[in-house]
């Protein structure tokens, strides 16, 4: 039995609408997790961006953590982290592209940079708006009491 194929069929559904490479598999799944992996470590290895904003999360996961916000705060923290921390990967994988890509100095190849690193500064730029929102009052009263 395989593709969840059963009572003695030769040929299953799954086999008419996937190709073998489409077929789930475990260790492709497993595969795939560690490529991911990898770029993951890869990133945090060799970009100062992306150390300088796991910085950033990992004091303002403590900061959430010392201030005991509420879920609805806990949704806005990790939403924005993780938006900043994605946008980040992009950036660096779209910069490797291009790197890759040409070797000149070229107007398009800078602009998608470019365009690529202002999608992180707005995520970046978002992720204080949220900071501020949510820690503001809260610093607030901590130093007025």
């Amino acid at each position: 039995m395989r593709n969840g194929c059963f009572l003695g069929k030769k040929r299953c559904w799954t086999d008419l609408v996937l190709k073998d490479s489409q077929v789930f598999s475990i260790r492709r799944l497993k595969a795939s997790f560690q490529y991911a992996l990898e770029g993951l470590r890869y990133a945090v290895k060799h970009e100062k961006n992306i150390r300088i904003h796991l910085l950033a999360a990992f004091t303002t996961i403590i900061l959430s953590i010392l201030f005991q916000l509420t879920a609805f705060e806990w949704l806005f923290i990790v939403l924005a982290i993780f938006t900043v921390l994605v946008l980040e990967l992009v950036n660096s994988a779209i910069e490797r592209t291009v790197d890759l890509a040409t070797t000149e100095i070229k107007p398009l190849a800078k602009q998608a940079k470019d365009i690529a690193a202002a999608a992180v500064l707005l995520a970046a730029t978002m992720a204080v708006i949220v900071g501020v929102i949510i820690f503001g009052p809260k610093f607030i009263d901590l130093f007025l009491k």
